[in-house]
């Protein structure tokens, strides 16, 4: 008889753990913003040590002593993304408070709508800043400490639907060209960083419920169009977002890397 070449599993030992983040630290730039809020939570309520940081320390702080009030560890962080050498200090933070940064769960991000015929070489550059640069360079700090740990790691980058659609009627030129070119940094670093067995991933919902679709909510005809363009009839509430980034967080998602997750209600499946 031939050598049975499926694995034998402990189920009760291999199985149990496959979404536990405990003794794990997460950093969450953009993490008091509506989404980033709802993921700091999530991962400190699976164990995680989450480290939130944006640029008010105030509104950092805030959620950190929130977080920690509730029985969990947490700690803010000031960081303005558009900076290169914040971004590095910021991440030399979290591994001089907690020793390590596990899991890079990068939530900044930034619209600023212009129409093409009236696009403005600072505002493009200011979105690209926020959007596709800092992902660059939160991966790479991230990714030295990752490394040197020898130890794997996980980098989730929150993208956007507008990563593959395009969006009629509004000026949305540096918001989808910045998301689209995450895809493509997501995918390249998953392959540069495999032979560390850190994996890289993105998450891209639709719509969500945050400060950021604000102009959606206050234009009625607006709203009922993208709710009807989405299969699921609905817009994202910001925990629609929690439960695929502690998937990619977690152990059970450690065969996974280079992958988008279209977070969307639908809508890319029907377009």
């Amino acid at each position: 008889m031939a050598e049975q070449i499926t694995p034998q599993i402990d189920f009760t030992k291999e199985l149990s753990n496959m979404f536990d983040l405990e003794d794990k630290v997460a950093y969450i730039p953009g993490g008091y913003g509506g989404i980033g809020e709802a993921i700091a939570w999530g991962l400190a309520m699976r164990g995680a040590k989450v480290v939130v940081s944006g640029r008010s320390s105030e509104k950092a702080d805030k959620l950190a002593d929130n977080i920690k009030e509730a029985g969990f560890e947490a700690s803010g962080v000031a960081v303005d993304v558009k900076s290169v050498a914040e971004i590095k200090d910021s991440v030399d933070f979290v591994v001089e408070k907690y020793g390590k940064v596990d899991i890079l769960v990068n939530s900044a991000g930034i619209q600023r709508e212009e129409p093409i015929l009236e696009v403005t070489e600072e505002a493009y550059d200011e979105v690209y800043q926020v959007n596709l640069k800092a992902a660059m360079f939160l991966a790479q700090s991230c990714a030295k400490y990752q490394i040197d740990a020898g130890e794997g790691g996980r980098q989730i980058h929150i993208l956007s639907v507008r990563s593959q659609l395009g969006l009629r009627g509004r000026g949305y030129s540096a918001y989808c060209s910045t998301k689209g070119g995450m895809v493509m940094l997501t995918k390249q670093h998953a392959m540069e960083l495999a032979p560390h067995q850190i994996t890289v991933n993105g998450i891209a919902p639709t719509f969500t419920f945050t400060e950021m679709i604000r102009h959606v909510m206050e234009n009625p005809e607006f709203k009922a169009t993208i709710e009807s363009r989405i299969p699921l009839g609905r817009i994202a509430d910001p925990k629609d977002i929690v439960g695929s980034t502690l998937f990619f967080a977690s152990p059970a998602a450690s065969f996974i890397t280079g992958q988008i997750l279209y977070l969307d209600g639908g809508i890319t499946a029907s377009q």
